[in-house]
């Protein structure tokens, strides 16, 4: 395990050198808000490094409902019985391993490892807007249907999932990099994914966190860079 701090925000990454999965620690007044579960072994070390910034965790928000992002809920929850979990309305689905698609949706096949065996529920539906502590709450589907990411009022740090990544150089969800293809492999909509994309680079934020990759300062315009690679690539 490997953390780092900008700021309110701690990323906490697990197979750094292989295959690298982040979460995020958001530390606020009175605890400290989980942003995604990354792996099954990692309830440990997500709880260590909370113990190491001295803050309960409070809240546990999910960007969205693949295996690699709520794989240690159930171990976390299991210690930590009384927090409360927020997904979005839309990959709250997901999470009971419901893979249909609303008529107005691209009508590919929902992609990536959703847990079967998941037992935790969310507590909480996310719209756009929410505010969870200092977080808004972005509708960013693509990745998934009901993908969310959540920017820190307080510093314009966006946690965005995997709207991008940037291991294997920056892209936008869908956009395949030889040297870490995953995330692509596991997009539902390259075509959603893209105008997320623009949606989120529209708030100018001072920090890009992402579920596969380190986090980029002053990103906005790496991030307008991958917007159109892809957009090149798509037509």
């Amino acid at each position: 395990m490997r953390m780092i701090k900008n700021g309110y925000l701690y990323q906490v990454t697990f197979m750094a050198n292989v295959f690298p999965v982040n979460c995020y620690l958001v530390e606020e007044e009175d605890g400290l808000t989980l942003i995604d579960a990354a792996l099954g072994y990692c309830a440990k070390g997500i709880l260590k490094a909370a113990e190491t910034i001295g803050k309960p965790i409070t809240k546990i928000v999910l960007t969205h409902a693949h295996e690699d992002h709520v794989g240690a809920l159930d171990s976390l929850k299991a210690i930590l019985p009384e927090v409360p979990v927020y997904i979005s309305i839309r990959d709250h689905r997901l999470m009971n391993d419901d893979r249909s698609l609303d008529p107005h949706e691209e009508q590919t096949p929902i992609k990536g490892g959703v847990p079967k065996k998941l037992k935790t529920r969310a507590n909480v539906l996310l719209k756009e807007g929410d505010l969870v502590g200092s977080l808004t709450a972005i509708e960013s589907p693509g990745h998934t249907p009901g993908s969310m990411a959540f920017l820190d009022l307080r510093s314009k740090a966006l946690i965005a999932g995997d709207a991008f990544q940037t291991r294997g150089g920056i892209a936008v969800a869908g956009d395949l990099k030889p040297l870490f293809p995953f995330p692509s492999f596991g997009t539902w909509s390259k075509k959603t994914a893209l105008t997320s994309a623009k949606k989120l680079v529209s708030y100018e934020p001072e920090l890009l966190a992402v579920g596969h990759g380190e986090m980029v300062v002053h990103p906005v315009s790496v991030m307008a860079q991958a917007i159109e690679n892809l957009e090149r690539k798509i037509g």
